[in-house]
Parts: structure tokens; C-alpha cells; sequence
């Protein structure tokens, strides 16, 4: 099981279509799942039909998914956006900025870092060091 986290806290899987891996992704595909290898540019053409792309975080040391969501939101993406795997509640507000909607972690993360811990960082768009450095 998975529980999704978003500003308002956790809740439980809502989305139903199918999540392909990149790889085996057909003109169809409406769901992708992205290895945190994926450049984004590589895309191109085929955001048009996707609802949701999941990125892969195989680790909290391993920023490189921060900078996948960056670029998608830069290059025009607008449907939901996940990062999946060992994202922790500090990491929270960094995965907002950076342009996901939700993070899915494991349920045994849920039990070490609760639902009040990611809701303590919901409030992401406070704080913005680098908003108050550019005035």
C-alpha cells in the first residue's frame, strides 16, 4: 500500500488508470512512471495526451527528480505531477517549489514521519528564501 500526501494531508490512491514505465509507453499512454534518469527533453512531442507523470526518488539523498518536475512545468506540462518513493516531510516544500502536485510514499515512512509532519511543510509557499533574496 501506498498513501499519497498532498497540503492537506495523507490520503489513499485515487488514481485509477494504468502508470507505464517510459519505456513501454505506446502513443496512447496516458500515465507515465519516469526513472530519475529521464531527460525531460526527450519528451517533447508526447506530453500532449498524458494526465500523470510519476518520478521515481530511489533515494532522499538523490535530488535529481526536483529538477525533472522543474523542467516539465518549464516545458509546458500541466497535468499532475508525482514524485514517488524516498521522499521525506523536509523534502516536502522542495518538491512543491519545484512543481509536483503529491508525493506517494510507503506506509512504513508514513508511520515514521506522520501525517502532522508533512502537514507542518504544507504551507510551502511561506518561507521562500529565495522569493524574499529577488525582492
Amino acid at each position: 500500500m501506498t498513501v499519497i500526501v498532498s497540503d492537506t494531508g495523507f490520503a489513499p490512491e485515487d488514481f485509477n488508470a494504468p502508470i507505464t514505465p517510459l519505456a513501454e509507453a505506446e502513443s496512447a499512454t496516458t500515465a507515465l512512471d519516469l526513472a530519475v534518469d529521464t531527460n525531460p527533453a526527450e519528451l517533447g512531442d508526447r506530453l500532449g495526451g498524458v494526465t500523470m507523470i510519476r518520478v521515481d526518488f530511489p533515494s532522499s539523498a538523490d535530488g535529481r527528480g526536483f529538477s525533472i518536475a522543474r523542467q516539465l512545468r518549464l516545458m509546458g506540462y500541466g497535468g499532475r505531477l508525482r514524485a514517488r518513493g524516498h521522499v521525506i516531510a523536509d523534502q516536502y516544500a522542495m518538491a512543491r517549489r519545484s512543481g509536483f502536485d503529491e508525493v506517494e510514499i510507503s506506509e512504513a515512512l508514513a508511520k515514521r514521519q506522520p501525517e502532522e509532519q508533512w502537514i507542518f511543510r504544507a504551507n510551502w509557499q511561506a518561507h521562500d528564501y529565495q522569493a524574499r533574496l529577488r525582492g
